[in-house]
């Protein structure tokens, strides 16, 4: 069983940053390929970026790529994204996943645990 938090949502003008957070309960964190998905309101769930166990292969969706960049450190049980460059449609909750089959996915239901999200807002 992994529990997994997120932090570091808020508010933010277009064109700034922000870095998020998601950290994770148990020893196993580094057995777990991890990604960010977002949802804004009356849209469905979609893939941002995912990362590899060891954080050697990163993939991102065309929609990101540029701007957002996704690292974990094993050490902290921890994966970030950091999002620069943000624009008033990056608005959505995001969520952090992991993933118990050992290769990047893109799709909601490839992974197993979810946390509960947190809202970043972009003010254009």
């Amino acid at each position: 069983q992994v529990q997994l938090v997120e932090s570091g949502g808020g508010l933010v003008q277009a064109g700034g940053s922000l870095r998020l957070s998601c950290a994770a309960s148990g020893r196993t964190f580094s057995s777990y390929p991890m990604g960010w998905f977002r949802q804004a309101p009356g849209k469905e769930r979609e893939f941002a970026a995912a990362i590899s166990r060891s954080g050697g292969s990163t993939y991102y969706a065309d929609s990101v790529k540029g701007r957002f960049t996704i690292s974990r450190d094993n050490a902290k049980n921890t994966v970030y994204l950091q999002m620069n460059s943000l624009k008033p449609e990056d608005t959505a909750v995001y969520y952090c996943a992991a993933r118990t089959t050992d290769v990047i996915a893109t799709m909601p239901d490839e992974y197993d645990y979810w946390g509960q999200g947190t809202q970043v807002t972009v003010s254009s």
